[in-house]
């Protein structure tokens, strides 16, 4: 039987909420969440077949001590299908004010989605599924947050998106 992401996604959820009913430590506390888009993506290295339009959507779940565990689905840069299943932390890098704050994120995980006579495209995709790193630098003022990502040597992607 196959899984959804979508049921895993939720059995998570639930796994947080009733962590937290419980009073665990604050390391499994559900803080916020973040449901995210790609804004923009460039390809250092562009090639005609190169797609520049992920139509990203991801969901992030965040502690209180800054940890978060996510999911997004995309187009990869071949137009594929792709998930990418991870886990993360980022780190307050300056308090403007006002709701402001400018923050890095590094996140950790694995990618599925590179397949057929483009598998070979990222590294340690033999089996299909890949561990991925991915730096991001971004801002966030008061519920609404962007990051610019690296992913790679192949380019940048914008993301945007809004707390809950």
């Amino acid at each position: 039987m196959r899984t959804s992401p979508v049921l895993a996604l939720a059995a998570l959820l639930t796994t947080t909420h009733a962590v937290h009913a419980d009073g665990a430590s604050s390391f499994w506390r559900f803080d916020h969440g973040l449901v995210q888009t790609s804004l923009f993506t460039d390809h250092f290295d562009s090639k005609p077949e190169h797609n520049n339009h992920q139509h990203l959507i991801g969901i992030e779940l965040h502690n209180p001590e800054h940890w978060f565990a996510g999911t997004a689905w995309f187009k990869n840069s071949f137009d594929q299908p792709t998930w990418y299943f991870y886990g993360g932390r980022e780190f307050l890098l300056w308090r403007v004010g006002h709701g402001i704050e400018i923050r890095a994120k590094l996140t950790a995980g694995l990618l599925r989605g590179y397949d057929g006579d483009k598998r070979d495209n990222i590294p340690l995709n033999q089996l299909g599924i890949a561990p991925v790193v991915l730096p991001s630098l971004g801002f966030r003022w008061k519920q609404v947050e962007a990051d610019m990502m690296i992913f790679g040597s192949a380019g940048i992607m914008i993301t945007g998106g809004l707390r809950f």
